[in-house]
């Protein structure tokens, strides 16, 4: 799939299309979302031509399918400006520059970039605005979105920052099978953890403890799951928690002395109202913490994390799976499914 992905990304067509195509926010999504979310636009690639020194053209190769997105569609206080009525749905992206202003710039005809394209298949941006790949060795440039980018910085910062993790802690990620979680149990094994990862098939089960080597995964839809995660963990040290919900108040129930829980996500409530929880007293008797982040605060930091993730992937520590949906216009649908966990591994869409 690695060697496919390298081939894709950076080969070039003779000719451009007469017309872009382009995703906009239509309405905002009660719950999930829907057809009448999102409407296809098409723009003119006369107006996509550079005109400034500092402008390119790029060809949008894949773009990246994340649970975040779907906080983005709501218009509420968050980390982020929502995403406005009539805008590009924001997404980050791998393409190749097809069109340059100058052949003085800092980009040339088929070079590889990473950017906030968003949901398009070609995009007009700024030098300034784009990031040029070179995969290090065991690498592709599709890795800056999952392995090398922003997921795998989250479980990086998230478990050694955040959570402290340490050698000998007792540490469960639920949405273990997820972009980010995958990352996070694997990192948390070469920390010297035990790794109790919760998911939601028997199928992702297995390939958490067979291929990527936690200790115990755990099917939180199998009527034995809380009998099972009381045997299995016992009492936690650290939670990497991409759900919220239930089983954030499980955990929360299970906590050792000085316990430490990394709020990363929480997919379950993403499309509804939560309902609050239950067991947080427990965070005042096992003198524990619960701490929510960003990993946007971490941006001095990124080349650090980089340089570790990097390494351990050349040395076959860091596996990764792609999970590859087909169509631009197909994105709404494949965000979706994040939610009702049709993925295993990080979720790409392949715009070309």
């Amino acid at each position: 799939m690695a060697r496919l992905i390298s081939s894709l990304i950076g080969k070039l067509t003779m000719t451009l299309p007469s017309e872009a195509t382009k995703l906009v926010l239509a309405q905002r999504p009660k719950g999930s979302i829907d057809d009448s979310t999102f409407k296809s636009e098409k723009v003119p690639m006369t107006e996509l031509t550079p005109s400034k020194p500092t402008e390119v053209l790029v060809r949008v190769d894949y773009i990246s399918i994340d649970p975040a997105m779907r906080g983005w569609l709501n218009d509420t206080r968050s980390y982020i400006p929502p995403v406005q009525i009539g805008e590009t749905m924001r997404a980050q992206g791998v393409g190749t520059v097809v069109k340059v202003h100058s052949t003085d710039g800092k980009f040339k005809v088929g070079d590889v970039v990473k950017a906030a394209f968003g949901w398009t298949n070609y995009a007009l941006m700024d030098e300034s605005k784009l990031e040029a790949l070179n995969p290090p060795p065991g690498a592709t440039a599709l890795d800056y979105l999952g392995v090398l980018g922003s997921t795998a910085l989250t479980a990086y910062f998230g478990l050694l920052d955040v959570a402290q993790l340490k050698s000998g802690d007792t540490c469960v990620v639920s949405g273990a099978a997820g972009a980010v979680g995958s990352v996070a149990c694997q990192i948390a094994k070469l920390k010297g953890a035990k790794v109790i990862a919760i998911a939601g098939s028997d199928e992702k089960c297995n390939w958490l403890e067979s291929d990527l080597g936690v200790d115990k995964a755990l099917n939180y839809k199998s009527p034995s799951f809380r009998d099972d995660f009381k045997k299995n963990v016992g009492y936690l040290d650290v939670y990497f928690d991409n759900v919220g919900g239930d089983i954030l108040d499980l955990c929360l129930t299970r906590l050792n002395k000085g316990a430490r829980i990394a709020l990363c996500g929480a997919i379950s409530d993403y499309n509804s109202k939560p309902k609050g929880l239950a067991g947080y007293l427990n965070l005042i008797s096992q003198r524990a913490k619960m701490e929510g982040f960003i990993v946007f605060d971490y941006a001095s930091r990124y080349g650090e994390a980089q340089r570790d993730l990097a390494q351990w992937l050349k040395e076959g520590k860091l596996k990764r799976r792609f999970h590859v949906e087909q169509g631009l216009e197909n994105c709404p649908k494949h965000l979706n499914g994040i939610f009702t966990g049709v993925n295993t591994g990080k979720m790409y869409g392949r715009v070309v």
